[in-house]
């Protein structure tokens, strides 16, 4: 298991359609144990694939991780389906997007049909915050970020502040 770099915007990776897996096999438990260490690491509750430049259509998540317990979930060739007409708005963040947050109003319930980390076919229906983080983990994989719902000048002021933020940190690896 090792940490990856997460991909920050304007990184063009980020805008890729990521492909299916064609079986969950020991390479793709060792790229979700990876994605894993990286989003934990990162202080993050989701990643998907792409984030780590591998364009896959694999997602983790960890909805408890903020509140210091591990619970991971894992989400291989994910399918959503059956959205609620209900809206939820809700801050998003995202670790390609550092430091930077908004609302986005997102469906409040939907249907996920996956392969988890064994490769067996999984259905659920989820709400909340798991709704929303997986809509969210859902759209890196058709190459869309949150900031992408946002106006074209939040969206260019988002990227504006983490193109600063990483020459900031390079600077500060430097010295």
């Amino acid at each position: 298991m090792a940490v990856r770099e997460i991909l920050t915007v304007p990184d063009p990776i980020l805008k890729k359609v990521s492909k299916p897996v064609d079986s969950v096999d020991e390479d793709i438990r060792s790229l979700m144990d990876d994605m894993l260490d990286s989003m934990y690491a990162a202080d993050g509750i989701g990643l998907a694939a792409i984030q780590i430049g591998i364009p896959k259509r694999v997602i983790v998540m960890d909805l408890d991780w903020g509140k210091g317990e591990r619970n991971p979930r894992y989400f291989v060739n994910p399918i959503l389906s059956d959205p609620s007409d209900n809206k939820l708005p809700y801050e998003e963040g995202c670790l390609s997007v550092p430091e930077y947050f908004d609302e986005v109003e997102r469906p409040d319930r939907i249907q996920i049909d996956y392969l988890d980390y064994d490769g067996k076919s999984k259905t659920e229906t989820v709400e909340g915050m798991f709704a929303v983080c997986i809509q969210h983990e859902m759209d890196h994989l058709e190459g869309v970020l949150f900031i992408d719902y946002l106006s074209r000048l939040k969206r260019q002021r988002a990227v504006q502040k983490v193109k600063k933020l990483v020459k900031q940190r390079e600077q500060d690896d430097e010295a």
